[in-house]
């Protein structure tokens, strides 16, 4: 048997391929499923999301905080089901944690990457009020 297929075979057994185009047109749509405290992150303008990611880098935790209070001011999260106080009191615990935890270093790693969250969340609210605008 020879190692290498011929042209128009495939490895197995030196069937003939189905004629598998490459690109058969089938659409793959990936979503990110978030957890509570990740969903939590409110959508915030731009410059307060760098404001917050610049807080968190220093103080872990204290960015974290202050994007508590933007709920309160109506930033959007992706958990609309629950109610605003809840949404607020879940970005509470998840600086409690970041402050704890970072004794550890985890706390000020977590604070960090909390803080670039929010900046991504930020840009793609950014972008979808561009996109809105043009058509």
């Amino acid at each position: 048997m020879d190692p290498f297929p011929k042209d128009g075979e495939s490895a197995a057994g030196g069937e003939p391929s189905r004629g598998a185009a490459p690109s058969s047109g089938v659409v793959v749509q990936v979503r990110e499923k978030k957890g509570p405290l990740r969903a939590a992150i409110p959508y915030m303008p731009f410059p307060v999301a760098v404001i917050c990611l610049f807080l968190n880098t220093f103080v872990p935790g204290l960015g974290t905080f202050v994007s508590a209070f933007t709920v309160l001011c109506g930033a959007r999260t992706d958990l609309p089901d629950r109610h605003m106080c809840c949404v607020f009191w879940l970005n509470i615990a998840a600086a409690l944690i970041q402050i704890l935890t970072a004794i550890v270093m985890v706390g000020w790693i977590m604070s960090i990457f909390w803080g670039m969250d929010m900046v991504i969340l930020a840009t793609e609210r950014r972008c979808r009020a561009a996109d809105r605008d043009l058509h």
